[in-house]
């Protein structure tokens, strides 16, 4: 789990931005809320936001909107209407300290938890969008991660993994200068992965329960 101080040196937040008492989670679904990290006027920020985008022109209700918006294909994020508009101005870096991906087995889904070798934050490209609730006239803040092809390692477990960021990639990213090029599979020496508990499978597992990540034998 990341710290306050790892996420203020790394993204270079802005120091009028009190401290976040950061809860470590282990186990965050679709529609929970989550960190991300925005810039205006060359000031980071970190803002809780609910990861599954709902676009600002979204006129039913929020959950008319399924489970669809949680990810973003990096090859049509800037044409397909969810997201296009997001991809031209309202771009977002997504800290996480590992993330799950699902390998098909004959036993069932078997989770693998992947991290960075070097132990730092995984950043995963973003988009977020601000909605306004035309029955409660309540404003949301959402997100969407961005996805991109799999490298070697990631293609034995699945066939997309997020697209994560280095550090240089954080300014031309937020800002726009860059696009798509940069969302692109991580390098191979960048990720590792271990086997974890299918108890991960569940939405009900205790977010804060720090034994989800932890390797399990699956001769055994």
């Amino acid at each position: 789990m990341y710290s306050w101080r790892e996420l203020v040196e790394l993204y270079k937040l802005s120091l009028q931005q009190p401290p976040s008492n950061l809860e470590p989670r282990f186990n965050i679904c679709p529609t929970d809320t989550i960190d991300v990290i925005v810039e205006h006027e060359g000031n980071r920020t970190l803002v809780p936001m609910r990861w599954g985008l709902v676009p600002f022109w979204w006129n039913k209700r929020l959950k008319d909107i399924g489970l669809a918006t949680f990810n973003a294909r990096a090859e049509s994020a800037d044409t397909k209407p969810f997201f296009r508009e997001a991809f031209k101005t309202r771009r977002c870096l997504i800290p996480a300290s590992g993330y799950y991906e699902w390998q098909s087995t004959p036993g069932g889904k078997q989770p693998y938890h992947y991290t960075r070798r070097d132990g730092r934050p995984i950043t995963i490209a973003g988009l977020w969008d601000e909605w306004r609730n035309p029955e409660t006239g309540e404003r949301l803040r959402s997100c969407t991660m961005l996805i991109t092809e799999p490298n070697k390692m990631a293609a034995q477990i699945h066939d997309r993994m997020p697209a994560i960021l280095e550090a240089d990639s954080f300014a031309p990213w937020l800002s726009g200068e860059a696009g798509k090029e940069l969302l692109v599979p991580a390098a191979e020496d960048r990720l590792q992965m271990v086997p974890v508990s299918k108890r991960v499978n569940s939405s009900r597992a205790d977010a804060s329960d720090a034994t989800l990540i932890e390797p399990v034998d699956l001769a055994a």
